[in-house]
């Protein structure tokens, strides 16, 4: 597929939407926005209560491949019904052409939006690393809240993906703009946001958008939620608790954690999630703004008591507020399947190593 920028810019009109300064120091012209179709703005309000998992065939340029059949099949089987795709655009981007793409690599895009819709799991497009911004290493050379040039990259990603995926039913196909921005002010994460739903509704209004939470998901985003976007959470907390001896985070210096955690006179519990971790959302669910969890787990070092205890506070408040979620992840260290961890004993499963207390907990939930 070869698109330029010339020819990107001119079918688009690398709209920019007005800003004003009004209350709490930023509003937005709601004109400058495109409304989305009815059955996207329905869905955005109350997203339904999908759970699932994490799906990483896609997650980094140094090693991907086609997404597996067998993933679908075997959640559908349990009874999930959501996919993410935390995905890395290099993967189907031409290095010296960022308005390049793949076709090659973007069919395997195509297979897994077709294997949720053959065995009816939604499927959440999301890119993990976004043309200007990852929470990953190494950085981008661009910067996606302050680089024009980054932002029509964005752009041209998302829009790309509204034309091909064009008439498919909101209910069975999501956009998650960026993953887990942070260390940005919610106006200029705002700006970005409404810059490129403007560009994707432009194409396809009906398709549904979400946006992660700011502060790598954690916060609520309150300077968008007049937008028709749904938002994602994230079920982490305390990192302690869920990455213990991960080097990525330097989880190597925290002690042995338990559940409920006790640091100094402070105490992680059920009490505390509630009330650091759901009552700011629900108040942005007062909004009309859906609240899904787009990631959450605990890496295999933790131990598997704990987790389940953890985990199963985390998903019976989860199941209180109506919300649904994605673990992170579906095969792999923080998983069900192939964890890897020493302290389980694990059931065979078609070859794979199936944690199934882990796995009857989220079923309970």
């Amino acid at each position: 597929m070869r698109v330029t920028r010339r020819t990107f810019l001119r079918t688009t009109g690398a709209a920019i939407p007005t800003i004003f300064v009004a209350r709490n120091g930023l509003a937005y012209r709601q004109a400058d926005v495109p409304p989305p179709g009815p059955a996207a703005a329905a869905l955005a309000r109350k997203l339904p209560r999908w759970r699932g998992f994490n799906l990483l065939e896609k997650f980094n340029v140094g090693r991907h491949g086609p997404f597996v059949e067998e993933d679908f099949a075997w959640m559908s089987e349990w009874g999930f019904d959501f996919v993410r795709l935390p995905m890395d655009y290099r993967c189907w981007t031409d290095p010296a052409d960022p308005y390049r793409l793949k076709e090659e690599v973007l069919k395997h895009i195509d297979q897994a939006v077709e294997w949720g819709q053959k065995y009816k799991i939604h499927v959440s497009l999301n890119l993990h690393r976004a043309p200007g911004y990852t929470v990953a290493q190494p950085p981008e050379k661009l910067n996606l809240w302050r680089d024009e040039e980054a932002q029509r990259q964005f752009d041209f990603q998302w829009t790309t993906f509204a034309k091909r995926y064009q008439g498919i039913p909101p209910q069975q196909l999501s956009f998650n703009l960026v993953n887990e921005p942070a260390n940005i002010s919610p106006s200029d994460y705002a700006k970005v946001v409404r810059r490129v739903v403007t560009a994707i509704r432009k194409v396809d209004p009906e398709r549904l958008i979400i946006s992660d939470g700011l502060q790598w998901g954690r916060d609520p985003v309150f300077e968008i939620a007049d937008l028709g976007v749904a938002q994602s959470t994230r079920g982490y907390d305390p990192m302690p608790v869920s990455h213990y001896m991960a080097s990525w985070v330097g989880g190597e210096r925290w002690p042995r954690p338990t559940w409920p955690l006790k640091e100094g006179n402070r105490v992680y519990d059920r009490n505390y999630l509630a009330e650091d971790r759901i009552r700011p959302w629900k108040e942005l669910e007062k909004r009309g703004v859906g609240v899904h969890v787009g990631e959450f787990g605990a890496f295999n070092k933790t131990p598997h008591d704990v987790v389940l205890a953890w985990l199963g506070d985390y998903l019976s408040l989860w199941k209180e507020a109506g919300w649904g979620w994605a673990m992170w992840n579906f095969r792999g260290s923080f998983g069900i399947l192939d964890s890897g961890r020493e302290d389980v004993v694990y059931e065979d499963f078609r070859g794979h190593k199936l944690d199934r207390k882990l796995l009857e907990l989220l079923l309970r939930s």
